[in-house]
């Protein structure tokens, strides 16, 4: 008889998208903003005070059709 045990995850994805048509791409200033929103609510997520350095894979940006993304994303197994 096989012995085993199950969970369930919920995933929460957060992501901020900046605007980036053709041709002119984002602006940089518009990326910092979103990028600096996006570090405050992993920080908020995960429980790291402010000026306690992230991994360097944190956030990840991802490039869309006409925008930036910039997103983490956060797990919880279910009780």
């Amino acid at each position: 008889m096989a012995t085993y045990t199950t969970r369930t995850v919920t995933s929460t994805r957060w992501e901020w998208i900046v605007p980036a048509a053709e041709p002119w791409g984002a602006a940089a200033a518009e990326v910092g903003k979103a990028w600096a929103a996006a570090d405050l609510a992993y920080r908020e997520q995960r429980g790291i005070a402010e000026g306690e350095p992230l991994s360097d894979d944190a956030l990840r940006f991802t490039v869309a059709d006409d925008a930036i993304v910039i997103g983490f994303t956060v797990e919880e197994a279910d009780a």
